[in-house]
């Protein structure tokens, strides 16, 4: 029996961490049964591509901002506008292309900047920030084109190239999102700066007690997201050719069910670049294969949208699980006391989140400390000194406030 119940938690782990992969590939297993003419082809995994580089570029931009336990529904307006704006540089303003996308990626840093601040000093929420940000730059579109579309009868070559160009057959949007995410991974996983995101994403208030300043690190996940939007901007740009203000917005969807979804695979309960990549993925093969079984025009809404849903829910029942898995059980002392509350605390997120290594947890201690009242110091300091009693003989217990 020992060994069946260790091989089902195994089994519920590879579920866990790989499932929703695993139904990405099932569902190209079905499709291609089912479509053996159409859908196992090289132009079907083309279109894919086509179809989902832009949204991958975007939902790993949403992915460093979930991390830190905000939101950014700005994304999509961000990129319609940095898809027309390097258009209009180049085209009426004779601008070089490669300082016309220069400028639209600082640009894009630049309102990310402005969503960081309004969230983090200002103390607005995200949804409300970025929204109204979104709606601004959605104007400034609509007053830059004056309601038209922005058309070039020719292009610089090197400017259509950053989506056109092939390197060893691959399309090199897809080399941007892998590298893209490859980055992400690296500092994710393997650098301090990426355990302190995870940090103020799991409990700001703990990650700011073992001294990480969390205005710093959120208001650069903005900034850091807002130019990767307005990559993503530039390569669709540089795909339609074309700039029109109603490019951005139906991105806001796809974007959103990439990086929630994402957070239930490869690490559930945690956002992630591999995770986001899986769900796209997984979004582009169902579109598309619906689509070609005789879909109409609704199958991509309804898909994103039942697939957010079912996102939302999934993320949040694995975060549940994390937390509830890694939690360490209070000392039953039979008393509580704010030095050993805030342990609890601070344990709670680097066991859940940080290497120990990475963090100087005297700080938060001696803020404990500082907190604690004298009495209470005294009494945890010295756990084998017995009660005081008072003159009748009986024992008074000294319980901190």
């Amino acid at each position: 029996m020992m060994r069946n119940a260790s091989g089902n938690r195994q089994l519920g782990q590879v579920l866990s961490r790989f499932g929703l992969l695993i139904l990405g590939l099932l569902l190209v297993v079905v499709f291609s049964i089912a479509l053996p003419e159409t859908f196992p082809t090289s132009l079907t995994a083309k279109s894919i591509l086509d179809a989902q580089a832009v949204i991958a570029l975007l939902a790993l931009a949403e992915t460093l901002v979930v991390i830190v336990g905000e939101y950014d529904l700005s994304v999509g307006y961000v990129a319609g506008f940095s898809s027309i704006l390097v258009l209009g540089l180049i085209v009426r303003d004779g601008i070089p292309w490669v300082l016309a996308v220069l400028i639209v990626i600082a640009l894009g840093a630049i309102i990310g900047l402005v969503n960081g601040i309004l969230v983090h000093v200002a103390r607005i929420d995200s949804f409300i920030a970025t929204l109204g940000t979104g709606t601004l730059v959605y104007a400034a579109a609509n007053w830059y084109t004056d309601g038209q579309q922005v058309t070039a009868e020719k292009l610089p070559h090197g400017f259509t190239s950053i989506y056109s160009l092939t390197i060893f057959g691959i399309p090199a949007s897809a080399i941007y999102v892998v590298l893209a995410a490859a980055v992400l991974w690296v500092v994710l996983d393997y650098m301090p700066l990426g355990r302190y995101l995870y940090a103020i994403g799991g409990n700001r208030r703990a990650a700011e007690l073992t001294g990480i300043r969390s205005r710093r690190f959120v208001i650069g996940a903005f900034v850091a997201a807002g130019a990767l939007v307005s990559v993503a901007g530039v390569v669709l740009s540089s795909r339609l050719q074309i700039g029109d203000v109603g490019n951005g917005p139906d991105f806001l969807l796809p974007t959103f069910v990439g990086a929630l979804l994402g957070s239930t695979t490869i690490k559930p309960g945690r956002a992630n670049p591999w995770g986001t990549l899986v769900a796209v993925f997984v979004l582009g093969v169902g579109i598309a294969g619906f689509q070609q079984l005789g879909g109409s025009y609704f199958i991509t809404p309804l898909f994103n949208g039942s697939t957010l849903i079912i996102g939302v829910g999934a993320a949040g029942y694995a975060a549940r699980r994390i937390r509830k898995a890694r939690r360490q059980p209070a000392p039953s002392t039979g008393q509580s006391s704010p030095v050993t509350d805030l342990h609890h605390v601070t344990a709670d997120v680097s066991a859940t989140l940080l290497s120990p290594d990475d963090l100087n947890f005297s700080e938060a201690n001696a803020q404990a400390d500082h907190l604690t009242p004298p009495d209470t110091r005294r009494h945890e300091s010295s756990p084998t000194q017995p009660p005081a009693q008072d003159t009748t003989g009986t024992e008074r217990h000294e319980n901190p406030r």
